[in-house]
């Protein structure tokens, strides 16, 4: 009986030790493209600034990043500033959209030090300042969804809000944040 037991104990302590010695599965990063895709479509990613109140640009919890909202500074360091119907067309606030875009994609690559770990974009606002008779925040905010399939494939593709406000912080044209899972 004493054998019995001395050598289930043995069988018990080794298979402990090789389980100690194995490691889980994790989810592989696979081998996407997307640092090379933002040079192929000719993007330069700004230099991300601290947050001018009390916030952070970015928040991780697990496997999930939440983005501050960010606007369109463009790489003069202005902004992009009216209202979409009066002082700008509904094509320059594509272009807001995108250059917000832009800056959202510096945040997280400034956080992960490679886009290549972006799993998928889950979900974004988008905030429109607009007369309150326009009605294309959507396709306003296509220049930021737009961006986001161009660089990330299906991958890019997200829920989405895009909603009109009467002002944006600074005077800028557009607000963007989102919620991106990672690998």
């Amino acid at each position: 009986m004493k054998n019995l037991f001395f050598l289930f104990t043995l069988i018990l302590v080794l298979a402990c030790q090789n389980e100690k010695n194995t490691t889980l599965p994790t989810d592989p990063i696979p081998d996407h493209q997307y640092d090379q895709k933002i040079i192929d479509l000719g993007i330069t990613l700004p230099v991300v600034t601290k947050p001018v109140a009390n916030f952070v640009n970015i928040r991780q919890a697990g496997k999930i990043l939440y983005l501050a909202g960010k606007g369109p500074r463009k790489a003069d360091g202005t902004n992009i500033v009216g209202v979409v119907g009066v002082d700008l067309t509904q094509e320059q606030g594509y272009e807001a959209a995108r250059i917000a875009g832009i800056n959202q994609l510096a945040v997280l690559k400034n956080h992960l030090g490679s886009l290549n770990r972006v799993k998928q974009i889950l979900k974004v606002t988008g905030m429109v300042r607009a007369t309150p008779d326009f009605g294309n925040q959507p396709e306003v905010i296509n220049g930021f969804s737009d961006l986001m399939v161009d660089v990330f494939g299906e991958a890019g593709k997200h829920a989405r809000a895009a909603v009109g406000m009467g002002s944006l912080p600074r005077g800028i044209a557009v607000e963007i944040d989102m919620i991106v899972e990672i690998y």
